[in-house]
């Protein structure tokens, strides 16, 4: 028995299985998620646990990259919202002398090009905008604001520059310009193919064309002379 206890050593202990290892997820794939799911219950409706589900992940490595749903909606709007303004800021800039026909057109190109492949963030902004908490509101006007501002600064120098009408109201003709083209993002390319022979491409040009000529009749000082060549909006 002595030389037992002599010849003994503590046996390690067996690690316990901890069952499979968390797959990685990258926050591209958790802001897409985040996306769909905030477009279907709004961020007040929705949860992490929820956006987890959508992703195919565990909360946790949610937490690990956004402290809380709300930081998950502020960088999903900085994933589109900056990159606008920088266009929009730019072509606004006093020096661009082009028609101011021509630079509309360019400010519905940018919706269409930035905007046009995002129907969940343009439903959820949608439903934030009028229906969200104020501190949700506050941080969509943060965003959009400098936006609304640089395509009023274009139809105020198209007034300045007598081509746009003097009695011409430059922060509602803003609003109507880009209300108008969301619908238009919304619906054309999904309900003009069904009632005609179209593709999603052609009913997006032909639904932009549309709404640029109405629009540019009622705010033109010659609404009826010639407007420059517009190029084709989706490419």
């Amino acid at each position: 028995m002595i030389q037992q206890l002599l010849n003994w050593s503590p046996v390690s202990p067996q690690p316990r299985p901890r069952g499979p290892k968390p797959t990685p997820v990258h926050p591209d794939q958790i802001l897409d998620a985040a996306q769909s799911v905030f477009s279907r219950l709004g961020v007040r409706g929705a949860s992490l646990r929820a956006i987890a589900r959508e992703v195919g992940c565990d909360p946790a490595l949610i937490y690990y990259h956004f402290e809380h749903k709300e930081a998950l909606f502020e960088a999903l709007l900085d994933r589109h919202f900056p990159a606008m303004h920088q266009a929009l800021d730019a072509l606004a800039k006093p020096s661009d002398l082009r028609p101011t026909a021509l630079r509309i057109w360019e400010v519905l190109t940018i919706y269409q090009q930035r905007l046009a492949g995002a129907p969940g963030l343009r439903s959820m902004v949608r439903g934030e905008i009028v229906q969200g908490a104020a501190g949700l509101q506050n941080l969509i006007e943060k965003r959009i604001r400098p936006i609304l501002m640089a395509v009023r600064q274009i139809l105020t120098q198209g007034i300045a520059r007598g081509e746009l009408r003097g009695d011409l109201d430059p922060t509602l003709a803003t609003f109507f310009l880009l209300r108008m083209q969301l619908e238009i993002l919304d619906w054309l390319p999904v309900v003009l193919p069904r009632l005609e022979s179209v593709t999603p491409d052609e009913a997006m040009r032909r639904g932009m064309q549309a709404w640029f000529t109405l629009y540019w009749r009622g705010i033109a000082m010659a609404p009826l002379a010639p407007v420059p060549p517009l190029p084709d909006p989706t490419r």
